[in-house]
């Protein structure tokens, strides 16, 4: 028996929410069945999966994914509109402020801008929460050092949690990368100001940051020159099976909240790293022959397949959510799980339960993969102080 879907809105904010964003629904599409147009196809039609978590039908029974599009400047936005997805979005659901002048990687002007503009923000998300029969919450995708992300995205959590303090307020933020010198002079003021509203306003961050996204890239996937499409594809990787317990429920974990309960154990700890294996972009694979499930926990667990530049080694673990996706036998998870403990592969805090959990999920059955298994991790670990010092 389903129970009552909990939908999601997801928000895309600024240049870099919105060009992950894109990637994300492209994904989201192919898993689900549905083309560029939010038609699903033939093949399709029988599927078990539960769509309208992230997308609703429209009238002529095509499927609108709930997402708001949102920028200060309308370059963006305008290359999704002229996709091969264009038509894939509700129109309503997109908004460019009228000056088009973006937020000049400014937090102040981002957040002042969406001030002035929030009412017609705000209503575009009441609609579509009164379209929800049980709105879970909201994702907002976004970066913290430029100008729209960082300043709109502040004052847009503000807003949500002030607007509807009962749901859940998940956000995938992307960190500046540290190793590069930056072209935005003031990126560490505004990191530093959009990391008070994710840590008052958020249920939940999930970091990415580019610095472990480049090198995983060059590194794992031997790319010399990662494009901003091959490492916001990982991201929208991330996204999408760390979304997939919702989209394929099964009997535990099939709701964000039962998801991030068992990450975060008090409210103000609730920044989360991530890591998948193996990974794959486009015709550029990682080169994991074999994925058993112990493979796949063990790599889980390596620093170099983690999204985000905090060593693993120092510190420790307050909890793990492993989503394995494949053809998976529960025997196996109990072997590697007491193999892990055994080689004490993971070290924990003492003083709460040293456990991994894990989550299994089905794969997609539209998308063809080269790997009978593969996993991500979702992981709240002490070092991530290190990701919020290099700031």
């Amino acid at each position: 028996k389903l129970t009552m879907p909990r939908e999601i809105i997801t928000l895309q904010v600024g240049q870099c929410g919105n060009q992950v964003g894109m990637e994300f629904w492209k994904q989201l599409c192919k898993e689900h069945g549905i083309n560029n147009e939010g038609v699903l196809e033939e093949y399709a039609t029988q599927g078990d999966d539960r769509k309208d978590v992230f997308f609703y039908q429209a009238d002529d029974e095509h499927y609108i994914p709930r997402a708001l599009l949102i920028d200060l400047e309308p370059r963006v936005i305008e290359m999704i509109q002229k996709s091969a997805f264009s038509s894939l979005y509700n129109p309503e659901n997109v908004f460019i402020s009228k000056e088009g002048i973006g937020a000049g990687n400014n937090w102040a002007s981002g957040y002042s801008q969406c001030e002035k503009i929030q009412e017609e923000i705000m209503e575009m998300i009441d609609r579509e929460a009164d379209g929800s029969d049980s709105l879970e919450g909201f994702v907002l995708l976004h970066s913290i050092a430029g100008g729209t992300g960082s300043g709109m995205g502040s004052y847009l959590l503000e807003k949500l949690n002030d607007r509807f303090p009962k749901k859940l307020i998940q956000t995938y933020s992307v960190f500046p990368n540290y190793l590069d010198s930056s072209d935005t002079v003031v990126q560490p003021y505004n990191s530093l100001l959009t990391l008070k509203r994710l840590t008052l306003n958020a249920d939940c961050v999930v970091v990415l940051d580019n610095t472990a996204l480049n090198r995983i890239a060059v590194d794992r996937l031997k790319i010399p020159n990662p494009s901003f499409a091959q490492t916001n594809s990982l991201v929208s990787t991330v996204m999408s099976a760390s979304t997939t317990p919702l989209r394929y429920p099964g009997y535990m974990n099939n709701d964000l909240i039962g998801l991030l309960a068992s990450l975060i154990p008090t409210p103000r700890c609730h920044f989360l790293m991530t890591g998948y294996t193996p990974l794959t972009i486009d015709i550029q694979a990682s080169s994991v022959r074999k994925t058993t499930v112990l493979d796949v926990m063990r790599r889980l667990l390596q620093t170099k397949n983690i999204m985000v530049s905090a060593p693993t080694r120092k510190g420790a673990y307050i909890s793990i959510l492993n989503i394995i996706q494949g053809e998976v036998d529960a025997t196996q998870i109990h072997k590697s799980l007491q193999r892990i403990r055994e080689r004490k592969l993971a070290n924990f805090i003492t003083w709460g339960p040293a456990s991994i959990q894990v989550a299994l999920s089905k794969k997609s059955p539209y998308v063809e993969s080269s790997h009978k298994v593969s996993g991500l991790m979702l992981a709240n670990h002490t070092s991530i102080y290190l990701s919020l010092i290099h700031i």
